[in-house]
């Protein structure tokens, strides 16, 4: 961890210890360079904003990407990072009737426009101004207090809390769009989880399971196989023991899988398609083993396979994790809690996928 000396910002040990006109954040200030260094708090919230004190907030592969370093993202250093948190709101607006103080909030993952048709219509991820995503474009929420439009946030169900809430805007959120708004799932079709130890995994494997398909997932060890299976999952497969591909068309009687949820890239991509039935759907919202992988193009056809991208979730998509994590139907699985001063060893972590579940930041 570097010390902050570059941006007018001054290291600490601890998130308690900011004085007075300043608060805590975590900063990336370079490839895989990370301080921890006070910065201005802010100021009185704009008439149609909210004061949110953070309190937990969720790692992600995007935390892992801007960290490492992405030569296209357009973005300012130092940065602060963090892209999918929680807290609860201490100052509203004069413009703001809908929030009050005390409310435990998720807060939306990107700062879109909200006047383009794609905002209007209710598509948030489809904003003309996505190049604004929180923790990797521009600031995000590892910092102890941030002002942020109201309509940015989502109210967590009464009991709620705020490690729980954290996990809704990516976690939960975007599979909530990969399965329902995109993918179409339905009760009674079988489902392919990649990567169920993952963080988006274990939450595809509940939710799947709650909207009452039969699920297969993967994953790397015996370890998390059985985890995998304590979450609901009907079958799991060791990718490092058996190709899971196989074992797919076996289970199913060589018909295969109505969706597959993909998110891991060139290394279960062939084999993704391959698990696919007739006019199946494989569903994607990411690449963590590169960006280019080949396509059987007669698989593609004949089969009349269906390929769908999906990039994050919309503000009804958060509503609906909330309601489903405060009805108790999913639950959040922690890996681990950490300080922010540990925030580099997480990140280290879950970038050499030694979790089972979410890393979250407790501020």
């Amino acid at each position: 961890m570097q010390e902050a000396s570059d941006c007018g910002c001054s290291s600490t040990a601890s998130a308690s210890l900011a004085p007075h006109g300043s608060i805590i954040a975590a900063l990336v200030t370079g490839e895989r360079g990370l301080m921890i260094g006070e910065i201005p708090e802010p100021g009185r919230p704009a008439p149609d904003e909210v004061q949110v004190r953070i309190r937990a907030v969720a790692l992600n592969h995007i935390d892992v990407w801007g960290w490492r370093g992405m030569a296209f993202a357009k973005r300012n250093l130092p940065l602060v990072a963090g892209a999918e948190a929680a807290g609860d709101i201490v100052a509203v607006g004069e413009a703001v009737t809908d929030r009050s103080p005390g409310d435990i909030v998720a807060l939306y993952g990107a700062k879109t426009c909200g006047t383009c048709p794609a905002c209007l219509d209710g598509r948030d991820n489809f904003c003309e101004t996505m190049d604004a995503i929180y923790g990797f474009h521009i600031d995000g929420f590892l910092r102890t207090a941030m002002n942020i439009p109201a309509r940015l946030t989502v109210k967590a169900p009464d009991g709620l809390d705020a490690i729980s809430a954290a996990l809704a805007p990516i976690t939960f959120g975007t599979v909530e769009h990969m399965f329902f708004d995109n993918a179409k799932l339905k009760s009674g079709e079988t489902v392919l989880v990649h990567a169920g130890g993952s963080g988006i995994g274990t939450a595809a494997i509940q939710l799947a399971k709650a909207a009452g398909a039969t699920v297969i997932t993967t994953v790397g060890s015996d370890e998390k196989a059985v985890r995998a299976a304590e979450l609901g999952a009907d079958h799991v497969i060791n990718y490092n023991q058996e190709r899971f591909e196989g074992r797919v068309r076996k289970l199913t009687g060589r018909k295969g899988v109505d969706v597959v949820f993909e998110h891991v890239g060139p290394t279960t991509w062939g084999g993704s398609l391959l698990s696919l039935k007739r006019g199946g759907r494989l569903v994607t919202c990411g690449s963590t083993t590169g960006i280019t992988a080949e396509t059987n193009l007669n698989l593609l056809f004949q089969q009349q396979l269906r390929l769908i991208g999906s990039f994050g979730c919309t503000l009804a998509n958060i509503r609906s994790a909330l309601e489903k994590l405060g009805q108790g139907s999913v639950r959040p699985v922690i890996d681990t809690v950490i300080g922010i001063d540990d925030l580099e060893a997480g990140l280290n972590r879950l970038e050499q996928r030694q979790v089972f579940g979410k890393i979250v930041v407790t501020l």
